[in-house]
């Protein structure tokens, strides 16, 4: 019986992948990769040559018969674009079920974009909460960032261009506009740290490209709540809302209601408001 390696990959410099990783990808006779055209590119830097297949977060439950049969004569690897299989990318699936089926999973950690960015970032690593992708809905965004706020911890959080500047926004309004490191295009060519509050990254990061790693400094928990009252979530805001549509009331009434009960930025109260029926 064979084994599954989950190979950690590089996040952008070649030069980074381990001695480890490189022995196994070169001897293995098959890797189950999440794109086969990039792993491409990295077998190639290694003048290795296993059979390469596809296996990503679309197709992975059909490849694992293959997967399962392969491992029956010899070894696997898995690996994706970069970074390690299963931290906000696919692998998590195959992983369970070749354990399930009763073969050996060995992890081969390779780079990992959470802890460059916190090594980079100047604050502290001690305890910290990787929140990944956030959810694409503002509302379930700023749910999320509040609640991982009242935790008081660092906050480390992956971002698409795109999208940037909306997480920026709203990591300002519920977090009372907090000091954070942008790390763009990690070990790539164009690499940029850039650190300060997050109304200030908005102005510097106008035109966004790359790919994003933002850490978030935290020293205290940070609460939603006007003084002398408990926090609130933004479901319960929601909620609060919903109740107040019920009644008939109208909708800057409603909002200004809200907001004084729960210290909420006006913007998202407004927003909950617009979502929940306008």
């Amino acid at each position: 019986m064979g084994t599954l390696y989950v190979i950690g990959t590089p996040i952008g410099n070649l030069e980074d992948i381990t001695l480890r990783a490189a022995r196994i990808l070169s001897s293995v006779p098959l890797v189950a990769a999440e794109d086969t055209r990039v792993t491409r590119r990295l077998l190639a830097h290694l003048d290795a040559r296993p059979r390469l297949i596809s296996c990503n977060e679309h197709n992975w439950s059909r490849r694992l018969s293959a997967l399962l049969d392969a491992l029956e004569s010899g070894d696997l690897a898995l690996v994706t674009d970069a970074g390690s299989p299963g931290i906000s990318d696919p692998g998590a699936g195959v992983v369970t079920a070749v354990a399930d089926a009763g073969y050996d999973v060995v992890s081969v950690p390779g780079v990992s974009a959470v802890a460059a960015a916190l090594s980079v970032s100047g604050f502290s690593a001690d305890r910290f909460v990787f929140l990944g992708f956030l959810p694409r809905r503002r509302s379930e965004r700023m749910a999320t960032i509040a609640d991982a706020g009242r935790l008081g911890q660092t906050l480390v959080i992956f971002e698409a261009p795109h999208r940037l500047r909306a997480t920026l926004t709203d990591i300002a309004d519920a977090l009372n506009d907090p000091p954070l490191a942008v790390c763009r295009e990690l070990t790539k060519l164009h690499e940029e740290v850039w650190r300060g509050a997050a109304s200030d990254a908005l102005d510097y990061f106008a035109e966004p490209r790359g790919e994003f790693t933002l850490v978030v400094g935290l020293t205290a928990r940070v609460e939603t709540a006007t003084a002398g009252e408990p926090a609130i979530t933004v479901e319960a805001a929601r909620e609060a809302l919903t109740q107040r549509r019920a009644t008939g009331m109208r909708g800057r009434e409603a909002v200004a209601e809200v907001v004084a009960a729960t210290g909420l930025p006006r913007r998202t109260v407004y927003a909950l408001w617009v979502e929940t029926g306008g």
